[in-house]
């Protein structure tokens, strides 16, 4: 179980490092995609479900969608944070949080726990 884990955390780094790769406007270091990896689950445990929450009402009329609001704003935080992940305004973080998303969901659906 934790080589499985291990390797989903590296293709969900080397996601981060492929999508900043393809999205001008959002650069990042090795070190900084580590680092932001870390932070970005961090605070997608605590803070997000939080803003879900409050935001439900809007997330219902959206059927959802507006959950990919939240998720560039999380992204956007981490950058706000983490020094060598730089990400230029919040339509690069929105694009890049549906590009890691994909990528991460990708992951997910190959590398069962």
């Amino acid at each position: 179980m934790g080589r499985k884990l291990n390797i989903r955390w590296a293709l969900n780094v080397a996601g981060i490092i492929l999508t900043a790769y393809l999205v001008k406007g959002f650069d990042v270091t090795f070190l900084a995609a580590i680092f932001g990896f870390i932070l970005l689950g961090f605070i997608n445990a605590t803070i997000r479900p939080v803003l879900i929450l409050l935001t439900l009402p809007i997330n219902f009329i959206t059927l959802g969608l507006f959950t990919l609001v939240i998720n560039g704003l999380m992204l956007w935080l981490v950058s706000a944070v983490i020094k060598g992940f730089d990400i230029a305004n919040f339509w690069v973080a929105l694009l890049s949080a549906l590009i890691i998303m994909i990528i991460s969901s990708l992951v997910s659906m190959f590398i069962k726990d």
